[in-house]
This record gives C-alpha cells, structure tokens and sequence, in this order.
C-alpha cells in the first residue's frame, strides 16, 4: 500500500492532476466540495491516472479539507 498525499483545487475551470514532487500531486477538479463530489471527482481521477480499479484508492485524511492523504492499494505510483 501506497500513500500519496494531494492538494485539491476545487471549481477549477480545467481538471487534470500533475505530480510536483515525490509522492505529492495536485488536483484540479470541476466539482464543488459539497456532498462528497469532489472527492468522488478525486478518486476518479486519481484511478485514470494509475490506471487503477477506484475500489484500490481510499481518502485516510483530510476529506474534508484541501490536503488529503490517499491510501493507494497494490501497486501505486
């Protein structure tokens, strides 16, 4: 298991999600952080960009703030 940590931005106008450092991302996303959207929004993207089923990712921390710990499982990133 691997854990990642990720600063979201959300309402952002382009989503996508880059690395800036050695096991750290940032995420843009479209949605607005109500309900569980965003981070829904989040695990889908993070599952497209490791090519990952969504059930192997799982928020440890932070979901309800910007900074959040994600918990990868098998093989990560």
């Amino acid at each position: 298991m691997d854990i990642i940590t990720v600063r979201v931005q959300p309402r952002s106008s382009r989503p996508g999600l880059e690395k800036v450092g050695e096991g750290e991302y940032k995420a843009r996303l479209n949605s607005a952080p109500e309900a569980g959207r965003a981070n829904a929004e989040l695990i889908d993207l993070l599952a497209e960009y490791f090519d990952i089923p969504r059930r192997r990712i799982r928020i440890i921390r932070g979901a309800a703030a910007r900074l959040k710990s994600v918990s990868i499982e098998g093989d990560g990133p």
